[in-house]
């Protein structure tokens, strides 16, 4: 199931023949090149690496100018990048599986790439069914209320209990809190793969996908977009 490594730049609305106002998440998905190949010999299954974005590298003299900590391309990744005859390091690599039992089991053949081959939007076509990954906003430290859509207690009547969670189980039996209780925490900032979403428009000039709906993520996240199979 091949794909692509974007960025989403935001939503925007478009309109079809029939005058219809469509609501789309632009994507911007440049051409990305295939960094690494897996045979199914070696790992089990058929897969290619994709690299999105550029790293800095070090630089070349280090006496009067000091090297921000972080912020460089390592050696190893270098090194890694050009063996595909790249000579920066992508900023982002993704793996995509090749042998999908969606494409076993409607017979298509496997694609083959090559080292240095570039994937670009023309992989997809108005109209398609995509998944698209994403990391969805995080929002720090919440309670029941916003993680959950509790909906707390009354208001009036000498309620101080507004937005707490109430009893999280009973004493006697089982005597401890289950495993899974909805209690507060960490609110997003998770993988999120949504399915089934619809190709209304390419832009192959500028490298844009428009796909119907809303996709996880915040402005300029990197998201994957992947066929439905």
């Amino acid at each position: 199931m091949i794909g692509i490594i974007g960025k989403k730049l935001g939503m925007t609305q478009i309109f079809n023949e029939q005058g219809q106002q469509i609501p789309c998440t632009v994507v911007e998905a440049p051409p990305n090149p295939v960094v690494k190949v897996l045979k199914k010999d070696k790992a089990g299954f058929d897969s290619v690496e994709l690299g999105y974005g550029e790293q800095k590298n070090a630089r070349e003299s280090k006496k009067n100018e000091k090297t921000p900590r972080g912020r460089r391309a390592h050696k190893a990744v270098v090194g890694h990048a050009a063996k595909a005859g790249l000579t920066v390091a992508p900023r982002v690599l993704r793996s995509f599986r090749l042998d999908d039992a969606q494409l076993k089991e409607n017979r298509k053949e496997i694609p083959t790439y090559n080292l240095g081959d570039k994937i670009t939007v023309e992989i997809f076509a108005p109209g398609e069914q995509v998944k698209v990954t994403g990391t969805s906003k995080g929002r720090g430290f919440q309670g029941v209320v916003k993680r959950y859509g509790f909906a707390g207690g009354p208001n009036t009547h000498g309620n101080t209990k507004h937005r707490r969670p109430g009893s999280i189980g009973p004493g006697t039996d089982p005597s401890r809190v289950i495993k899974g209780k909805k209690m507060p925490g960490q609110y997003g900032n998770e993988r999120h793969t949504q399915t089934h979403l619809r190709i209304e428009r390419i832009d192959a000039e500028r490298n844009l996908i428009y796909i119907r709906g809303s996709v996880a993520g915040p402005t300029n996240g990197i998201v994957l977009v992947k066929k439905q199979g």
